[in-house]
């Protein structure tokens, strides 16, 4: 795997992260710089570790995973996107969807990472053996999820508080969408 084909599966496996951080964004009431590091840090985390985990296990954990890896991401999606927008419509301060609770971020994080999973599976059919082959593509591909979430968070925030309606729906509708695109992506 060459360094440009490293960048460019990095960049594949961070659009999700972007998206999602985008529909984090828009929840925030505020601009938070700890907030948005908190967010960026461990989604760029959990895409940095997935793969590792499918390259670790990807002999017994490949069959597994496979299968239903798309209805888990699909499932997580749902479940916040659906929250988002009853917490928006609700307007009930003390339920409201706060994307900077750390289950929140812990649970955004595995369902954005969960296709970095299968990347690391990837690793070992290409001939990736040892982990310090791995290094570089794990850097790269938890460098751009951090990046671009990091950007997510900032332009949706900022698209947020530009408008002045409840926007908490529309990024639950982002959640919903994407959760569908990543199974209908898998069942075709």
């Amino acid at each position: 795997m060459n360094t440009l084909e490293v960048w460019l599966t990095a960049l594949a496996l961070a659009m999700d992260s972007f998206t999602v951080a985008i529909a984090g964004g828009l929840a925030l009431k505020h601009i938070s710089l700890r907030h948005f590091l908190t967010i960026a840090f461990c989604f760029g985390l959990a895409q940095a570790i997935m793969p590792l985990i499918g390259w670790a296990g990807s002999i017994y954990f490949y069959r597994f995973i496979e299968q239903y890896d798309h209805w888990i991401a699909f499932a997580l999606l749902i479940f916040l996107g659906v929250k988002m927008i009853r917490d928006g419509i609700s307007g009930d301060e003390e339920h409201h969807f706060d994307p900077t609770r750390l289950a929140t971020v812990l649970t955004l994080s595995l369902a954005v990472s969960i296709d970095a999973l299968a990347v690391g599976i990837s690793f070992t059919c290409i001939g990736m053996d040892s982990i310090r082959q791995l290094g570089f593509p794990l850097f790269a591909i938890g460098l751009a999820s951090f990046v671009l979430a990091l950007t997510g968070c900032f332009i949706g925030s900022l698209v947020g508080n530009k408008l002045r309606f409840p926007v908490e729906p529309i990024g639950g509708l982002v959640l919903i969408i994407l959760g569908i695109k990543i199974l209908c992506e898998h069942l075709m």
